[in-house]
């Protein structure tokens, strides 16, 4: 019998049980606001923007949303968080000793997030928040009794300007406490390795030391990961080596385009549970076994604002608007897109991260996590959403028979200027191209009226290019963006677009 498995899981059903039912949510945030409000009030940030006579104001959320702008990332970092590293108590109390470099797309410039001592708490907090919900899924006390493999970004971080510097989940890793090394794999001599293959290839050798029940990380590199242990140790499935896996905490993008993929790697699914951690924090987890959406943590030192997604806060191109509609959680409607601003003691203030969310349960607090405010193709009227694009590859995959994982598109002129969309399919097996287009383009039609506007004037064809996407991760390792929390953008820009079809050209020419 698993003693402490056994132990483990009675505690957390306890908890579990104590936690009783969902409190409102509007009363939660309002609380978590004036919290983040009284912390930093004696900051360069909070004396400027009058934190003191927010929080003495009859609505603090009112008046929070009319004293100080929304933020996007370079006017954030170039008034504030620039300061911050030089500099204690711009917008946080002290100086982070950590920031988190954003880099999930191909993008050369990358993003620095500050993460503060209290952000990293905050991080543990929603963990633990995550696991009490676990009683909801009934797993076997042997479980508890596991290692859970995470395949992070390297742990091993660069020092710069005084601080230390990396992938969230890197800086993550770095800072686990000591009785996590019980069941925490592979450990960090291994997480330190900054070369993705060169630790992969480690956990490769290490793999039959281990009895994993659990793995995190991104599906596209998880599944690299997978292929390799199970080639190095020429197995059927990954259960011949892990029989006692039994779930995987997804995260960073769509799983659905995977599950076909991990499927064929394990003798049996795995439970599937989605997790929102971003550079500027960890959001929402999935709580329930019944549904894919995650609930908000809207009590671990984070404050959410909701801009919608439409002519109310962006413009045709998808641009904020210069005074957005902004609503609080009580306000937000299910069944709406909503980007996503957040408030954290980070220091961030009513900051758009760039995320898309549309809530599915007020009562639970549930989303699901839907695009990219910039992965919206919009340059000849075609309006195409992350959120669309997913659902119209899901049922071309569907329709053709082949899984594709990884996708990209871009807006492209042809030599007589005339506009159309190049797109760029991954999978496990090549495919008939002008058969997906013809597919991929009716789908579009009929679930994109815009688009099927578009189509009939100044988009004027489709093209698709079907690549193993094996090819992809290729070109991505290239850009010295392979592994870790890094994602193909769904959305390119013409020279990166270019870039990569050279790149594929190439490969097939044999240069």
């Amino acid at each position: 019998m698993a003693f402490i498995g056994t132990a483990i899981k009675t505690f957390i059903d306890l908890r579990h049980d104590l936690m009783g039912g969902l409190e409102d949510a509007g009363k939660l945030q309002r609380k978590e606001l004036r919290k983040l409000l009284e912390k930093a009030r004696s900051t360069s940030f909070g004396i400027y923007y009058g934190f003191d006579q927010i929080l003495d104001s009859d609505d603090p959320v009112k008046a929070f949303q009319q004293s100080i702008p929304v933020f996007e990332y370079a006017p954030m970092n170039e008034r504030w968080w620039r300061q911050q590293r030089r500099l204690p108590n711009i917008t946080w109390p002290g100086r982070p000793n950590y920031y988190a470099l954003s880099s999930g797309t191909t993008s050369h410039r990358s993003k620095r997030i500050p993460v503060t001592d209290d952000m990293l708490e905050s991080i543990r907090s929603v963990g633990i928040n995550q696991l009490e919900t676990l009683a909801n899924f009934n797993f076997d006390p042997e479980i508890f009794e596991k290692d859970i493999l995470m395949l992070s970004s390297s742990a091993e971080l660069q020092e710069h300007e005084g601080h230390l510097e990396g992938e969230i989940s890197g800086i993550n890793v770095r800072n686990f406490p000591s009785w996590t090394d019980a069941f925490y794999k592979p450990g960090q001599d291994i997480a330190k390795i900054a070369d993705w293959d060169a630790r992969v290839d480690k956990i490769a050798d290490r793999a039959p030391d281990w009895d994993v029940a659990a793995l995190a990380g991104i599906p596209s590199w998880i599944l690299l990961m997978l292929k390799k242990v199970i080639e190095r140790h020429q197995l059927d499935t990954i259960h011949d080596i892990w029989p006692n896996l039994t779930v995987y905490a997804s995260g960073g993008v769509a799983f659905e385009p995977y599950r076909e993929s991990f499927n064929k790697l394990c003798e049996h699914p795995l439970i599937v549970m989605d997790t929102y951690l971003a550079s500027e924090g960890f959001f929402a987890y999935n709580a329930r076994p019944e549904t894919k959406a995650m609930r908000l943590a809207l009590e671990n030192g984070l404050f959410f604002e909701f801009i919608p997604f439409d002519k109310r806060g962006f413009d045709a191109q998808g641009n904020l608007l210069e005074d957005p509609l902004c609503l609080s959680i009580d306000e937000v409607e299910e069944g709406k897109e909503y980007a996503l601003l957040v408030s954290t003691v980070a220091g961030a203030w009513r900051y758009m991260i760039g995320d898309t969310v549309r809530f599915t349960d007020k009562d639970r607090w549930e989303i699901l996590l839907t695009g990219r405010t910039k992965y919206f193709l919009n340059v000849v009227g075609s309006q195409l959403s992350e959120d669309k694009m997913n659902r119209a590859i899901q049922q071309l995959s569907d329709t053709i028979g082949v899984s594709i994982n990884e996708f990209t598109v871009a807006a492209l002129q042809n030599e007589q200027e005339e506009y159309f969309h190049q797109w760029v399919l991954g999978g496990e097996d090549t495919f008939d191209e002008e058969k997906a287009r013809d597919l991929l383009d009716d789908i579009l039609r009929d679930i994109n009226k815009a688009y099927d506007m578009a189509r009939g004037k100044a988009l004027r064809y489709v093209k698709v290019k079907s690549v193993p996407k094996q090819s992809i991760y290729e070109w991505l390792e290239e850009n010295k963006k392979k592994g870790g929390q890094v994602k193909l953008p769904k959305i390119m820009k013409p020279e990166q677009m270019q870039d990569l079809l050279e790149f594929l050209k190439a490969r097939v020419d044999g240069r």
